[in-house]
């Protein structure tokens, strides 16, 4: 993912790269030669869910985002808020894109995404309800657990883990390769 930040947003000084000691020894970033001001590039909080709708027997709800090109589905996704937990994030989100009411929630993991510098915080949610899908997604479709194909990146190793704490060997795709 590439910097948003060129120059100081304190200052308006031209950022650059700029090797200073920290806790952990010495780190180049981007900084102000002006007024020493930080672009420390921490990665992001994302929250995702693998959704069991509970009114449909288990099947798992899978979505397709509308800015997406091609027939990609995936979790559930979205960000945190500030002052909200990330359970509360996550049913918030559910709620918001699906409008499904979040029943239970289970910590599946916390996955790397570093192509999008960002950490991933994976949920099961248990859900009803009828869904309605808000506006950034285009479609969905359900799946029984056994019928679910994972894809190998960021939330798509949060599905085989829950996967297989279900006794079902995950199956990955194949994605092309980026250039």
């Amino acid at each position: 993912m590439s910097n948003p930040y060129r120059f100081c947003p304190t200052c308006a000084t031209a950022l650059a790269p700029i090797e200073q000691l920290e806790d952990g020894g010495l780190k180049v970033r981007l900084r102000c030669p002006g007024c020493h001001w930080t672009h420390w590039n921490n990665p992001t909080p994302v929250l995702a869910a693998v959704i069991e709708c509970a009114d449909q027997g288990g099947q798992v709800l899978l979505a397709r985002n509308a800015a997406w090109s091609g027939r990609m589905f995936a979790l559930i996704t979205g960000f945190m808020e500030a002052g909200e937990t990330p359970e509360e994030g996550i049913s918030r989100e559910v709620a918001e894109e699906t409008a499904l009411e979040v029943l239970s929630l289970d910590l599946i993991g916390v996955y790397d995404f570093q192509r999008m510098n960002q950490i991933i915080i994976a949920y099961h949610a248990v859900a009803r309800g009828e869904v309605r899908l808000s506006p950034e997604l285009a479609e969905y479709k359900l799946f029984a657990p056994a019928d679910l194909v994972c894809w190998p990146a960021g939330t798509g190793y949060a599905l085989a883990e829950w996967l297989r704490r279900r006794g079902i060997e995950p199956r990955f795709m194949d994605l092309p390769r980026r250039t």
